[in-house]
């Protein structure tokens, strides 16, 4: 993600900081990333505007006993330098029960120190297990893999979780070094089609991925130029025909598979 120095830890903190004033306030975040050293970047860049960030962070399997799940919470909360997640998740399912984890979710909602509830790389069957664990809150989101390449979430998942008012948060949405190049068929459509925009093939690609209203997309960057670009993907609409030009490249596959994580 981050390889450490201190000048690439300065920029995607100005990353940070400069997508926020260009209104991208949903920042995701996790105990993983740099084993909390991603955390502690993100709560330095979001000081003295935490009320503008709706904050998001992911506990390990590996912490989600009930006892766990209440001390990991604590401590992504002091390295974000915060008092409250507006989202916590599930990094992945994992060893403990998921009505373990769950109550004491739960418990961090009744305390303050966490708004919603939700679960990442969950597939339908454990989306479900998750929520009917669930006594007195919702869950809210479920953050997995999307983009043009990968879109096996919208065959059973997407229409699960979104009968269910579970929003479906994609993360890679430009894939894992492997976004369509003007050298492919793909490519050269995403293309054409920006063209006609005055975009770029990734501002199409992430127009593209939220057009559905219960996706939304996370695009990582640590770089201002990318933030700006990926700020100014949403403030317009693509047709019809070129959301069904698209679709016909990418399709969505025609028979399910395990769900993919990276």
């Amino acid at each position: 993600m981050i390889d450490g120095s201190h000048e690439s830890e300065r920029l995607a903190i100005e990353a940070i900081r400069l997508g926020l004033d260009l209104g991208l306030t949903h920042v995701d975040t996790a105990e993983m990333y740099g084993n909390g050293r991603v955390e502690k970047m993100v709560g330095e860049a979001i000081t003295g505007r935490r009320d503008e960030v709706f904050l998001t962070s992911k506990i390990l399997p590996s912490n989600a006993s009930y006892e766990g799940t209440l001390r990991a919470c604590e401590r992504t909360l002091k390295r974000l330098k915060t008092e409250w997640l507006d989202l916590y998740l599930l990094h992945w399912p994992g060893s403990y029960p998921i009505k373990e984890t769950m109550q004491a979710m739960e418990k961090l909602v009744s305390e303050g120190l966490v708004r919603f509830i939700g679960v990442s790389n969950f597939d339908v069957e454990d989306v479900v297990a998750a929520k009917r664990s669930l006594k007195d809150e919702q869950l809210t989101c479920n953050q997995v893999l999307h983009h043009l390449q990968y879109r096996g979430i919208e065959r059973r998942l997407l229409q699960y979780c979104t009968e269910n008012e579970i929003a479906v948060v994609g993360y890679s949405p430009f894939g894992h070094d492997n976004f369509p190049s003007l050298q492919t068929a793909g490519g050269q459509v995403l293309m054409e089609i920006a063209n006609r925009y005055g975009s770029t093939p990734r501002q199409v690609a992430l127009n593209f991925l939220t057009h559905n209203p219960n996706i939304f997309t996370i695009p990582k960057t640590t770089q201002l130029m990318h933030a700006r670009e990926n700020s100014e993907s949403v403030s317009w609409k693509l047709s019809a025909e070129d959301l069904a030009s698209i679709d016909r490249m990418f399709p969505i596959p025609d028979q399910d598979a395990p769900l993919e994580m990276i």
